[in-house]
């Protein structure tokens, strides 16, 4: 990836955002809520800091799920889902790697999620693996983990 700060938006262009600083962790989500809104195996997505997040064209509309505990953000015109707000951690937003400009290399997922969903043929660089979302004592060791990694 290029220097900070990234710039990425929907397929259309009609929604931008930007990051000021770089991602706390890197995950590839295996449910089936992730694999039937890419129409993929799994969703790419890296964690960011709230305040190092900021959407700077369009406005985005919540589709996905709609419930309390998490907020999935879509582009209006393409669909394109761009980043989630989990309500139980909202100093976090979880964007989509693809939607970068620069693309994803240096974005591989470090953690896998809801490895129990898993497509049987799906393989993963991933270095954490969890059959469900990591619990909220798993997070802490998680960023440090990617922080550290090599």
């Amino acid at each position: 990836m290029s220097e900070l700060p990234w710039v990425g938006g929907c397929r259309c262009g009609q929604v931008r955002f930007r990051v000021t600083a770089g991602p706390l962790v890197t995950m590839a989500c295996h449910c089936t809520g992730c694999q039937r809104m890419t129409a993929s195996a799994f969703s790419l997505s890296a964690l960011f800091a709230a305040e190092a997040f900021e959407v700077t064209a369009g406005e985005p509309v919540i589709g996905g799920l709609h419930g309390e505990d998490v907020r999935h953000f879509f582009c209006p015109h393409c669909m394109s889902w761009m980043f989630t707000r989990p309500s139980a951690i909202p100093q976090f937003v979880n964007v989509r790697s693809t939607l970068f400009d620069d693309g994803v290399d240096g974005l591989e997922p470090y953690a896998e999620t809801f490895t129990s969903e898993k497509l049987a043929w799906v393989t993963t660089p991933a270095v954490e693996s969890y059959p469900a979302f990591p619990p909220a004592e798993a997070w802490g060791g998680l960023m440090a983990g990617y922080a550290g990694r090599g």
